[in-house]
């Protein structure tokens, strides 16, 4: 399983362009899966481009909730690729651009062989009721939780995963999450994005913490 980020805040490669946003590819169970697309399409192809990753490649687009910083490159991103199934939370709504089969995501779902969503999972935060779904990774230590920003909340979203089995890791943007005692169980953190104590994560799991950045490439 390779999972490489290719949208962050910032960056592990030079010749790659950090803003603000999430996506990344997950290559897992012979299919190549695009988890949201990051704000700008111009950066996510760009980046794309010098990881040598092709969109033609890419089969299945998960989108994990409807914020600009998750969804901007969508539209773009199908320019190069319409012919893919895109996974999006029911409330999002499908996009105008036409794409090969769009399906709306509420409850858990199996999207192939492996990877499921923990279907649309809802939380209180600072602007009102968020929800959002995750990416559950099958892999041989365990399931790898893949979040866009965690809004409604890192520990509703590993009990979701957990019935996969016991979490082996967890990537993506974790938001204003502190309750740092429930990452003892899991085996990497990586935290990205929009997550605000990854200092104090660092600190405090140094032997599990993986740094992310765009370019950062994760094999498990």
């Amino acid at each position: 399983m390779k999972i490489t980020i290719i949208y962050d805040n910032e960056t592990s490669r030079s010749d790659l362009v950090p803003d603000w946003g999430f996506a990344c590819l997950v290559e897992a169970h012979g299919i190549t899966i695009l988890f949201d697309t990051g704000a700008k399409g111009n950066i996510l192809l760009r980046n794309m481009e010098k990881l040598n990753i092709d969109p033609k490649s890419i089969e299945i687009i998960v989108i994990s909730h409807g914020h600009w910083d998750h969804t901007g490159g969508l539209e773009d991103f199908l320019e190069k690729n319409r012919n893919i199934k895109l996974y999006i939370p029911s409330f999002y709504g499908i996009p105008s651009c036409a794409v090969d089969e769009a399906i709306e995501v509420k409850g858990p779902m199996q999207i192939c062989e492996g990877v499921f969503s923990t279907g649309e999972l809802q939380g209180e935060t600072e602007d009102g009721i968020e929800t959002e779904q995750s990416l559950v990774v099958h892999n041989d230590k365990g399931p790898v939780v893949i979040v866009g920003c965690s809004h409604p909340g890192v520990r509703e979203i590993l009990e979701s995963a957990s019935t996969h089995g016991k979490v082996h890791a967890l990537i993506g943007g974790l938001h204003g999450f502190s309750e740092f005692d429930i990452l003892k169980e899991i085996d990497i953190v990586c935290a990205t994005h929009c997550t605000q104590y990854i200092a104090a994560i660092k600190s405090m799991y140094p032997d599990k913490y993986t740094e992310g950045g765009a370019g950062r490439i994760i094999e498990l």
